[in-house]
């Protein structure tokens, strides 16, 4: 029975722990880019939008489509490093224990 108490505080403890990294990751901000620069946007680290940036020469109404492209290119980014920030803070939390296949965090 006292095992069962231990893995009990463990549990809580983890919880606790996980809850912190809901905060932190609501307050982390990435920033992706594409087009060398010319967009770039803005992510949580639950991976809400928070802004986006685009380069006023890219502002002529023949290159709306490649506007929208980079527009999705540069989110793409700031995803892939929002993604690569929470498995940093998550093993910090798991101490390394690897989550299991398709559990997430947001």
């Amino acid at each position: 029975m006292k095992d069962l108490m231990g893995m009990m505080k463990q549990v809580k403890e983890m919880q606790e722990r996980m809850q912190r990294l809901q905060e932190e990751l609501g307050a982390i901000e990435v920033t992706g880019t594409a087009g060398g620069g010319l967009v770039s946007v803005t992510l949580t680290g639950k991976g809400d939008m928070k802004g986006v940036k685009i380069d006023a020469s890219l502002m002529k109404p023949e290159e709306v489509e490649i506007v929208e492209d980079l527009i999705v290119a540069a989110t793409g980014d700031a995803k892939a490093k929002v993604e690569a920030r929470v498995a940093e803070k998550m093993a910090e939390v798991t101490g390394g224990l690897p989550l299991p296949p398709g559990m997430k965090l947001f």
